[in-house]
């Protein structure tokens, strides 16, 4: 069964009260077992737009995934982000399907 993700891009314009916003979300994270697989870190922009910090976040599943933001634990983690951050989120359906072949 194929996993679910976050892929997240934010830029802080109040670190404080995002700070706040990272400590609410992780009791929502905590209780759909999420696990970080980017965040923050160095990152180059090869094409398009981005913002200043980006995250990866990994489910069990797609469901776990869209269950995670829509529970009352995250929804109240975004009122800590409004107006400390913009963010993109995107909840997305992992792939499990066949991969390139290796050359030989």
């Amino acid at each position: 069964m194929a996993k679910g993700y976050w892929i997240v891009s934010v830029e802080v314009s109040d670190p404080a009260q995002y700070a706040q916003y990272v400590s609410a979300n992780a009791a929502a994270f905590s209780k759909y077992g999420a696990r970080f697989l980017v965040r923050g870190g160095a990152h180059t922009i090869k094409e398009g737009a981005g913002l200043a910090r980006n995250v990866v976040i990994e489910f069990k599943d797609y469901a776990t995934a869209l269950a995670c933001y829509d529970s009352s634990e995250y929804q109240h983690a975004i009122t800590f982000r409004a107006g400390a951050a913009k963010a993109n989120i995107l909840v997305i359906d992992g792939y499990d399907g066949p991969q390139p072949k290796e050359n030989a």
